[in-house]
């Protein structure tokens, strides 16, 4: 049997929703065709992709490689189908789009690349800025649209948003720590660990939106900025960190392996969306960006740009 692209699409919205029962409700398909179409895919890639769970499902180290390649499968049919045909001529022009830190870094690229490939007429000018300074370049008209942490935004009354993906936190550990072996893991496990805390993009301020649901407090042995500083302490065995699979990556720059744990807590996603100013008119190049954006991840959410 070989691969179909019934099978991608059940699988990131699988991976997207992190239930079977989700993800069939998106698709318009039965939980059935999913599961079948997750079995047969791990069978043809002699990998296990997900680890299941009493509420849900979680990707692998397997599984999130593959979601890098599902995603790239996904957008390569996407732009075959639709191209500057679908707005009836080429788009000129240039768009400001407002980007935050972790955005820039780990979803951006791809997407531009496939963007660029389509509109080759459109400049797309990127601005990074904080979660407050987008706001208010979004509001001031300094930018015509965002790409952001959506989860984090103040400003809903005058800034709309539309969700891309949810990326699913997990602890992230040195290879063979002794948490990765005990069958369940909470945070009041964690508490006594020395935690090292990343607060670019107002991390730090999420991960305490999940600590305080509990009566712990993270050990934090040091904080900073640089998701690469995090990787390589984890890697090499100085502390703990909860982080998104976005950012997430087997390997630190010195070559150690980071493993990962799914908590049994209900830790909260990282929800990366698209933002514009409420009511303002789009230029036709940020129409095609943002119609785009929302084609390459479908997701269940409509989105009206007018």
């Amino acid at each position: 049997m070989s691969l179909t692209f019934r099978q991608v699409r059940h699988f990131i919205a699988t991976a997207e929703t992190g239930k079977l029962s989700a993800a069939a409700a998106a698709l318009n398909v039965t939980q059935s065709a999913v599961t079948a179409s997750i079995k047969s895919l791990e069978t043809e890639l002699g990998k296990k992709l997900f680890e299941r769970h009493s509420n849900g499902v979680t990707l692998t180290v397997d599984g999130q490689q593959f979601l890098e390649r599902a995603r790239v499968i996904e957008a390569s049919v996407a732009d075959a189908l639709r191209g500057p045909h679908r707005w009836g001529k080429q788009v000129d022009g240039a768009v400001d789009v407002a980007v935050s830190y972790t955005v820039a870094g780990y979803f951006m690229p791809a997407l531009l690349s496939r963007f660029w490939r389509a509109f080759p007429g459109v400049t797309v000018r990127l601005h990074e800025y904080e979660r407050d300074a987008i706001e208010f370049s979004l509001v001031k008209g300094r930018v015509d649209v965002a790409v952001m942490l959506v989860s984090n935004l103040h400003d809903r009354g005058a800034i709309r948003s539309r969700l891309l993906m949810r990326s699913p936190r997990r602890l992230w550990t040195c290879a063979n720590h002794p948490l990765l072996h005990r069958p369940s893991v909470n945070l009041s496990d964690l508490a006594g660990q020395p935690y090292l805390m990343l607060t670019v993009d107002e991390a730090e301020r999420s991960a305490m939106r999940y600590w305080r649901c509990t009566p712990h407090v993270p050990n934090v042995i040091f904080r900073t900025q640089s998701t690469e500083a995090v990787r390589s302490m984890v890697a090499t065995g100085m502390g703990i960190t909860i982080l998104s699979d976005m950012v997430y990556r087997p390997w630190s720059l010195e070559g150690h392996r980071i493993d990962l744990k799914t908590l049994d807590d209900d830790v909260h996603t990282m929800d990366v969306g698209l933002a514009w100013k409420s009511g303002a008119p789009l230029s036709p190049a940020a129409r095609a960006f943002c119609e785009f954006v929302v084609l390459a991840y479908p997701g269940t959410e409509p989105a009206h740009f007018d």
